[in-house]
C-alpha cells in the first residue's frame, strides 16, 4: 500500500498521507488544538487544491493528530490581535480553507474525537460523512461570542439536519456529546472510543474500490441538485449520467461484472 506524507505551509500544521487510493488530511497543530488561524487555513486550502487536482485520489478523510480535539475553530488568540481591517483582510483566508474542503470533488469523511466546535464543526459539515468517537462534542457556539457561524455552518447544517432543529442549535450555541450528535443526524456514525479515525479510513477504503469516474460524477450531481426543484435536479443527474455512460471506467465496470472479477478501473 502506498503511504506518504507531504506537509503543506511554512509550519506543516497541514499534512496529507497516502493511503493507496485514499488520502488523510491530517491537521496537525496540536498546541492550539488545530484552532485555525491565518496560516493555517492558507495550509488546508493548498492541501485541498492539490487534492482536487489529483486524479488518482477517490476519497478523503479529513483527522487531527490532537488527542482531545478534532478542531475547537477559530485562532481566537490570534483573532484579538486584529484590527477590524486585519479581521477583514482574514476573511477570504479563512473563508478558502473550508470552500477547499466542501468542494473537494470527491468523498470526503471527517473522523471526528473530542471537540469539534465552531469553525471545527464547520470542517466537518463540509465533508460528505463524519464519523465520531464516543469523546466528541460538537457545535456552533458563535452567537454566544458575538457572531455567526461564517465557515458555511449557517447553510450546511440546516442542509443535514433540517430548518428547525439547525436553529435551535445555532441560536442555543449549545454542545452536543456523542450519543445525542448521532440521534440528531449531526454525524453519521459512532465509533468505539479512540476508532474515529481507524474506521473513517476503512469506510474511505470501500468507497475507494468503486470508480473514480462514477464516485466524482455522483458527488457533483448530489451536491449541485440539492436545493433544486426535481425536474431541475433530475435534469443536473440526466447531465451527470451522460457524462459517465460513455466512459472507460463504465465498460471496465460492464467487463468485470460479466467476468466475474474485481475491476481495474481507468479512472477516465
Amino acid at each position: 500500500m502506498q503511504r506518504e506524507r507531504q506537509l503543506f505551509g511554512a509550519e506543516g500544521w497541514v499534512a496529507v498521507e497516502r493511503h493507496g487510493f485514499v488520502a488523510e488530511l491530517v491537521m496537525d497543530r496540536p498546541k492550539a488544538m488545530n484552532a485555525v488561524s491565518t496560516a493555517m487555513a492558507d495550509s488546508l486550502a493548498q492541501a485541498c487544491a492539490e487534492l482536487a487536482a489529483d486524479r488518482s485520489v477517490r476519497a478523503v478523510v479529513l483527522t487531527s493528530t490532537h488527542e482531545r480535539a478534532f478542531c475547537v475553530g477559530a485562532d481566537l488568540k490570534e483573532r484579538n490581535s486584529f484590527t477590524d481591517a486585519d479581521l477583514m483582510r482574514q476573511r477570504p483566508h479563512t473563508r478558502a480553507a473550508y470552500t477547499g474542503v466542501l468542494e473537494l470533488p470527491v468523498p470526503t469523511i471527517a473522523a471526528v474525537h473530542g471537540f469539534a466546535l465552531g469553525g471545527g464543526f464547520e470542517l466537518a459539515l463540509a465533508c460528505d460523512l463524519i464519523v465520531a468517537d464516543g469523546t466528541a462534542v460538537v457545535g456552533l457556539p458563535e452567537v454566544s461570542v458575538g457572531v455567526i457561524p461564517g465557515g458555511g455552518g449557517t447553510q450546511l447544517l440546516p442542509r443535514r439536519v433540517g430548518a428547525a432543529r439547525a436553529a435551535e442549535l445555532v441560536f442555543t450555541a449549545r454542545r452536543v456529546p456523542a450519543p445525542e450528535a448521532v440521534e440528531l443526524g449531526l454525524v453519521d456514525q459512532l465509533a468505539a472510543d479512540g476508532q474515529d479515525r481507524a474506521e473513517a479510513l476503512e469506510l474511505a477504503a470501500r468507497i475507494a474500490r468503486n470508480s473514480p469516474v462514477g464516485l466524482r460524477a455522483a458527488k457533483r450531481a448530489m451536491r449541485l441538485g440539492h436545493g433544486l426543484d426535481l425536474r431541475a435536479g433530475l435534469d443536473l443527474e440526466d447531465g451527470a449520467w451522460r457524462s459517465v455512460a460513455f466512459s472507460g471506467d463504465r465498460a471496465e465496470g460492464v467487463a468485470a461484472f460479466n467476468e466475474k472479477r474485481d475491476p481495474e478501473w481507468p479512472g477516465e
